[in-house]
């Protein structure tokens, strides 16, 4: 059996099509100074042709070119998504037809923290010895379940994919991960939908999702600090689900961690739910910030509710 999982690659995709605020306040009753000032966005992307399953791709093929594994080396592969391209096949599979792979694949649906319940996962099969390389891909066509005429939701979401590669290895890697759910709060943050086959949009109780979220996710970092004999300063980096400014603000102050160790880029992608943190991670492996050795926590909450976090050497 492998003693840790380690993250061997990451990649991420954004479509082209950018939306800026200037863009939505020609159509909603909005301004870029009211976005930005309560959530931190700038802009975030938007599909145009593209599917969930066209932008996991490029993201996977990224994080396989760094890791230096080809397709057919893969064991598995499990797709976080709230947005599948079809309600069957699943869409991991999809990719996996696309990449040349011919492992098991899967998709898995846990809404913002989809991603840390997919990573914590395929944790769990490399540790077992079930697998010893196993992609793991965000990745969102949110915009397509966005009602663009909400001000509330409208802002806020965005399109787009991340992944990582993990690997068995002797070598420190998942130190700690953790996972929860709360079914209790459904009606604060949902698709609106009656039947499964039907589309809705997403609804949002902004005040309560913010107290609820703020209120977990620090909690859960403090413990999993904890239980890793840690110390917030000894943590080089938070990569927090990107929902919110404010959010992420909060549990870094909760928990004594500067801003300038966490990072932040929902100022360009928006809310990408399951994509965000694979996304924010590849984004500071590539320009330098996260470096071989660095302890990471990655954080992440969305409806249901459902939360986690990672502690990791990266």
């Amino acid at each position: 059996m492998n003693k840790f999982a380690r993250i061997i690659g990451t990649g991420s995709y954004l479509p082209p099509m950018v939306v800026t605020n200037d863009d939505l306040s020609k159509t909603i009753d909005t301004s870029d100074e009211w976005i930005t000032s309560r959530t931190g966005i700038k802009e975030r992307r938007r599909v145009t042709d593209e599917s969930t399953c066209d932008l996991a791709v490029i993201a996977a093929n990224n994080a396989l070119d760094m890791a230096g594994i080809a397709p057919s080396e893969l064991d598995l592969i499990i797709l976080a998504t709230t947005t599948p391209d079809k309600i069957f096949p699943a869409t991991a599979t999809m990719l996996q037809n696309a990449i040349g792979a011919n492992c098991p694949a899967f998709d898995l649906q846990s809404v913002c923290a989809g991603f840390v319940f997919a990573l914590t996962t395929a944790e769990q099969y490399i540790k077992t010895g079930a697998a010893n390389k196993v992609l793991v891909v965000g990745s969102e066509t949110l915009s397509r379940i966005v009602d663009w005429n909400d001000r509330a939701t409208a802002i806020l979401f965005g399109d787009g994919a991340g992944a990582v590669v993990l690997s068995g290895s002797e070598e420190t890697g998942i130190l700690h991960s953790k996972l929860f759910s709360d079914g209790s709060y459904l009606s604060s943050l949902q698709v609106n939908n009656t039947r499964i086959n039907e589309t809705g949009f997403i609804e949002m109780a902004g005040n309560e999702v913010f107290k609820i979220a703020v209120s977990r996710l620090s909690s859960l970092a403090q413990d999993t600090l904890t239980a890793c004999n840690m110390t917030a300063e000894e943590l080089d980096w938070m990569v927090p689900h990107q929902a919110n400014i404010r959010i992420i603000s909060a549990v870094a102050k909760r928990i004594n961690t500067p801003m300038d160790k966490v990072i932040v880029t929902l100022d360009k992608h928006g809310n990408t739910s399951a994509a965000s943190i694979p996304l924010a991670l590849d984004i500071a492996v590539r320009d330098g910030r996260i470096q071989k050795g660095q302890s990471l926590l990655l954080e992440g909450i969305g409806g249901g509710f459902s939360w986690g976090s990672i502690l990791a050497k990266f």
